[in-house]
């Protein structure tokens, strides 16, 4: 096929999407939507590699340098070109002056594409494509890996190209020779083992990941140098802060948030939460259920003073009529606000409005420490629960502190000495297993511990025990779904429990392990944990227990 057939069939392909989209905007079945939602992200995906592709051939032949002819020629031909008008559009180079500088310019000015989206895909096609020297020669990839991955038709590109761009942010971090190449293919290997076994957390990882490489081995001095809160001065009527905290302080923060954010606990009652608020800011608390519990400068919507006259009297309404001025939920606001607003009660120690507000309790940190690495001396053995690794340093100081559970693991991560069985999780043991997983077991999820429910995989009421080795962790989103059967927990001796999702979300039928709250290190280990007992299991080598729903 001729690049100018090529070209007219891209143009046919957008006008046809185009009257497609108009139809399906209307009225249309259920199974119709989800198949159009289906069809959209595959198109999403082939614009992507297309996008990229165009930016690298944009830079190879050199298409900022062509006369205003051709310019004139391509924008004659429009967006629904005859084979001649392509054909007249091959343009001309110039060594003379021209409306652009780089392929970059050329981007940002004739496409009018943002300078940092016109900026990302060059560096992605550097990287996955190829660049072209001073001598208008082509270089290979940077990434060869990611480019083959980047190159499959079956594969989505958009988080291989985002893969791509993170890890040319950390280019001079890597340095240069052998041990350069060698940590870059070794990052590239990482990263791809995230993107094929769990897209959902690769992100997560990858960042994390990059975070490493850029941070490499700092001594504790230099960054006890760094540490501390920093004010960052008035910004649009805010006052910023940048808090800077080892690991193991930040873990109390992380313990903190997450009762924050749990409606449940004393740290999170949002009704107190709000009666904070009223403080700073004038605007009804708790108390103020209605007009009549409301002082009079409150009413009427007014919260800075005394309410004008009214003109005219207003039209009658119910007591329970909303308020013209009536504010959405408290669960409703963003949980940055109520998280301020906790840690603000936590400093002033008790309510100021005369609440009877106390004192939240103090956050509880569960460190856990890996015993195998722990006698080998390794330096990864420790890690909070909410995924924060602790230098060797850090943890010992960590377990000398009031308010620290140290929980012992073996080296597949399962709880040991953890209590009695009876008809409900101890707290023991319910500690354990939160620290021990951190959050639901359902792929990609990111709902934390604190927020998740123990689930009984044997039925108390069949017969089965309160054990650990029977207990795994679920949102209450997945935790219905599970009991709806809308995926299975599978029991594997020697592991925590996986998950086996349907056929229609997972055709492959892999056994599979969240990994969001993890390191990347124990991510790698848990996923190649995961794809060796699926191999074992469909081989017939390895028995599994299906959990009852």
């Amino acid at each position: 096929m001729s690049t100018a057939q090529a070209l007219k069939d891209l143009a046919e392909a957008a006008r046809l999407v185009a009257s497609a989209t108009a139809v399906l905007s209307g009225d249309l079945p259920a199974g119709h939507a989800a198949y159009f939602a289906l069809l959209t992200e595959h198109l999403g995906q082939q614009q992507t590699r297309a996008q990229i592709q165009a930016a690298h051939a944009l830079r190879r032949t050199g298409a900022h340098k062509i006369d205003r002819e051709s310019f004139q020629a391509i924008t004659d031909a429009g967006t629904n070109p005859t084979i001649e008008q392509i054909e007249a559009a091959r343009g001309h180079t110039t060594a003379g002056r021209t409306h652009f500088n780089s392929a970059s310019g050329l981007l940002q000015d004739w496409l009018d594409i943002p300078r940092a989206t016109a900026s990302s895909r060059l560096i992605q096609a550097d990287c996955l494509i190829g660049g072209v020297n001073e001598a208008g020669q082509p270089i290979a990839p940077w990434l060869p890996q990611l480019a083959e991955q980047f190159m499959d038709p079956d594969v989505d590109p958009r988080p291989v190209a985002a893969t791509a761009t993170k890890l040319h942010s950390a280019r001079k971090d890597l340095g240069e020779g052998k041990a350069g190449r060698k940590k870059k293919e070794q990052l590239q290997a990482d990263a791809l083992a995230f993107l094929r076994t769990e897209p959902k957390s690769a992100r997560k990882h990858i960042n994390a990941l990059i975070a490493e490489v850029k941070s490499g081995e700092r001594p504790i001095k230099a960054l006890l140098e760094c540490i501390g809160i920093f004010r960052r001065g008035m910004r649009q009527g805010l006052v910023e802060y940048v808090l800077r905290l080892l690991p193991s302080q930040a873990a109390f923060i992380e313990a903190y948030l997450a009762k924050m954010d749990n409606p449940a606990t004393v740290a999170g009652n949002r009704e107190h939460l709000k009666d904070a608020e009223a403080h700073f800011t004038g605007e009804p608390g708790s108390d103020w259920d209605d007009e009549e519990s409301m002082p009079d400068w409150a009413k009427g919507g007014n919260r800075s003073g005394p309410a004008e006259p009214e003109q005219s009297a207003p039209p009658e309404t119910s007591p329970s009529s909303p308020r013209p001025d009536e504010h959405k939920p408290w669960e409703d606001m963003k949980p940055e606000r109520r998280r301020l607003l906790g840690l603000l009660t936590l400093l002033m120690g008790s309510s100021p409005t005369g609440s009877g507000m106390s004192t939240p309790p103090a956050a509880q940190v569960s460190i856990v420490l890996n015993w195998e690495k722990m006698q080998q001396q390794l330096k990864d053995f420790a890690v909070t629960s909410s995924g924060l690794p602790l230098t060797p340093g850090e943890a010992r100081a960590a377990l000398c502190t009031a308010g620290v559970y140290p929980l012992v693991l073996n080296g597949t991560s399962l709880p040991l000495d953890l209590g009695r069985t009876q008809r409900l999780f101890s707290k023991a043991q319910g500690r354990a297993i939160r620290a021990a997983y951190r959050g639901c077991s359902y792929p990609g999820c990111s709902m934390p511990a604190e927020r998740c429910e123990l689930d009984h995989l044997d039925p108390w009421e069949k017969g089965g025990r309160t054990d650990i080795a029977s207990a795994d962790l679920n949102c209450p989103i997945h935790h219905i779904g599970r009991h709806c059967g809308l995926f299975r927990t599978v029991k594997v001796s020697g592991s925590r429990p996986l998950v086996l999702l349907s056929r229609e979300l997972d055709p492959e039928q892999r056994l599979r392990i969240n990994t969001y709250f993890m390191t990347p290190t124990e991510a790698l280990a848990a996923e190649a944990l995961a794809e060796r007992m699926t191999t074992q299991w469909r081989s017939g080598l390895m028995a599994v227990e299906f959990a009852a729903a």
